[in-house]
């Protein structure tokens, strides 16, 4: 699989770039009736405004989204991926591509009239993050944007969670996906995409898909139980479960063989993004032909990795260390 030329797993996810400020004070969150460390979804006006009052040449751009992490991050590690969302025939589009391509992850991007999608990370002298989120063209992609050539020569189709609101495009891509020969993996995103779209995404893991990534809160939205209970409830529906515990590590199900994969020792100081490289670390492991044991710790040391920095990315300078790890996890299994 390392020979191949194509990339070996395809993502599709919400294309969002993130504009992080650090700010002088508060005052900006006031101005824009923000309140302090939430979330917040905002229309283009207010994201513009935003957008035009903050920025600086000190501010800081970056690649978002969920899967477009799990990518980027998978890019990272040495895995061979390729990226399906759409952005605005904008600026902010520019980035986001060349970034990925500049990691070698091949883009599929479609483009807009609708500007780019965009996070506008507000940081407080004290460190809380404030966010502002405008989804943009990244919520315009629809079933149009699939073509079956789009899946010549990947393995694996992985499946924003977030994109579950649109039935028709989730069902679409997965069905295509299917017929190209791909194994088709979703992760379930937040509890409350499941609580709105249970009895959905119950019929579509039924049908289509092989493997599930999901955290405590998302597998117990799904089926009404704890953990590990939920653990064998999805993977009567699939091939393949993952339901990840947080601290307590995960636990994994495949047919007969379940496992518990524990943590590595970090000092976490943000969670963002330990689920994205989770995945990205057990597609690592999938796609050079790992056991499950094997792909699960790489997965756990790339998220304990993640939640010891700022953000969803990892430094380019602490990625040689990293891959010397996953390569003596990989002795050790031998």
């Amino acid at each position: 699989m390392e020979n191949k030329k194509i990339p070996a797993v395809l993502g599709v996810g919400n294309a969002l770039v993130d504009v992080i400020t650090v700010l002088e004070n508060d005052a900006i969150l006031e101005q824009f009736g923000l309140p302090r460390g939430s979330m917040t979804l905002v229309d283009a006006n207010l994201s513009k405004k935003i957008y035009e009052t903050v920025y600086s040449d000190k501010s800081e751009i970056s690649t978002g989204g969920s899967v477009a992490n799990t990518m980027r991050t998978l890019a990272g590690i040495g895995g061979k991926g390729g990226y399906m969302g759409k952005t605005g025939n904008d600026d902010l589009g520019k980035v986001f591509k060349e970034a990925f391509e500049k990691k070698g992850i091949k883009t599929h991007l479609s483009n807009s009239s609708t500007e780019t999608g965009r996070v506008m990370g507000l940081v407080s002298p004290d460190s809380e993050r404030t966010m502002a989120t405008y989804l943009g063209a990244a919520a315009e992609l629809t079933t149009a944007d699939f073509n079956q050539e789009l899946f010549t020569g990947y393995d694996y189709l992985y499946m924003e969670g977030y994109l579950v609101f649109n039935h028709e495009l989730i069902k679409t891509g997965v069905e295509m996906a299917k017929s190209a020969g791909l194994k088709i993996a979703i992760d379930l995103a937040s509890y409350n995409v499941v609580d709105a779209n249970r009895e959905f995404l119950k019929e579509l893991i039924s049908k289509h898909v092989d493997i599930v990534f999901a955290n405590e809160e998302e597998a117990k939205s799904l089926t009404g139980k704890e953990p590990v209970e939920a653990l064998y409830e999805i993977s009567e529906m699939c091939e393949l479960t993952i339901v990840k515990v947080g601290k307590e590590g995960s636990y994994i199900k495949r047919g007969d063989e379940v496992l518990k994969i524990g943590t590595i020792p970090a000092k976490a100081i943000d969670t963002t993004g330990a689920g994205d490289s989770y995945a990205a670390g057990f597609f690592y492991g999938l796609t050079k032909g790992y056991d499950l044991e094997t792909s699960g710790k790489i997965a756990a040391l790339i998220s304990g990795k993640t939640v010891e920095v700022m953000g969803a990315n990892l430094p380019n300078h602490q990625w040689p260390k990293i891959k010397e790890e996953i390569k003596k996890i990989v002795r050790q299994a031998k």
